[in-house]
């Protein structure tokens, strides 16, 4: 009954059941049962992550003609990160559905952000699996409709130094501070590095024909690491 209750919410009713059950089933059981229990969600998940990828660079492509390789990609991470994911497993209770071993259940394993973005990508690789790559297509667009639509406000990131300073600054009044780690070059072919830091971690590096575009690299590059998340 729980697995019809999910399919009804993600709108996507499975012919082989055993697809949707290993998905939403955590490692914790293999290990708990000693091997009896022979399919988590992992190899689901590494599935699901790769047609995730597949479908949001199609669709990113096609809705920003004139974007270039370095802003697609980072419109792509910002969709796919952990945080986003995790998000979207939230909306839709996923933790409710999880199967998990005594231990990771006791632990709050229902609620662990990893659990669910994991759970989550598996999901997209069942459906990929049972319904083919328009089923799946047809999922993730229906799910990240809303967070595509606010993408295209701000298609690209304009002053990457400013947005860090943003981020980083709702957590605490101190904003990141920068270095030039290395510079090298003829005067007229001059390479420096610069690095962000964040209250003593380094968040970023960048490299530019200039100390200015450097930072800005390095703070494209935090921004990237605080989009993905921790794995």
């Amino acid at each position: 009954m729980k697995l019809d209750e999910l399919q009804q919410r993600i709108n996507y009713q499975f012919r082989d059941h055993s697809l949707l059950t290993e998905a939403l089933t955590h490692s914790s059981v293999v290990h708990e049962t000693g091997g009896a229990q022979k399919r988590d969600n992992q190899r689901l998940e590494f599935l699901g992550d790769a047609v995730l990828q597949v479908i949001l660079t199609d669709w990113l492509y096609r809705l920003f003609p004139a974007g270039d390789e370095g802003q697609l990609t980072r419109l792509r991470s910002h969709l796919a990160n952990r945080h986003t994911l995790y998000r979207q497993a939230h909306h839709m209770s996923l933790g409710d559905f999880l199967i998990l071993g005594k231990g990771e259940e006791a632990s709050g394993g229902r609620k662990r952000q990893s659990n669910l973005s994991n759970c989550y990508e598996a999901l997209i690789g069942a459906i990929y699996l049972d319904g083919g790559l328009f089923a799946a297509s047809q999922f993730v667009r229906d799910q990240f409709d809303s967070e595509v639509e606010g993408l295209q406000i701000r298609p690209q990131r304009e002053n990457p130094k400013g947005m860090l300073q943003e981020r980083l600054q709702a957590r605490s009044p101190k904003g990141p501070t920068y270095r030039i780690n290395s510079e090298e070059g003829p005067d007229h072919a001059k390479k420096f590095e610069a690095i962000v830091e964040f209250d003593g971690e380094e968040l970023g590096r960048g490299t530019g024909a200039s100390k200015k575009e450097a930072e800005m690299r390095a703070a494209e590059a935090a921004l990237r690491k605080l989009d993905e998340g921790p794995k």
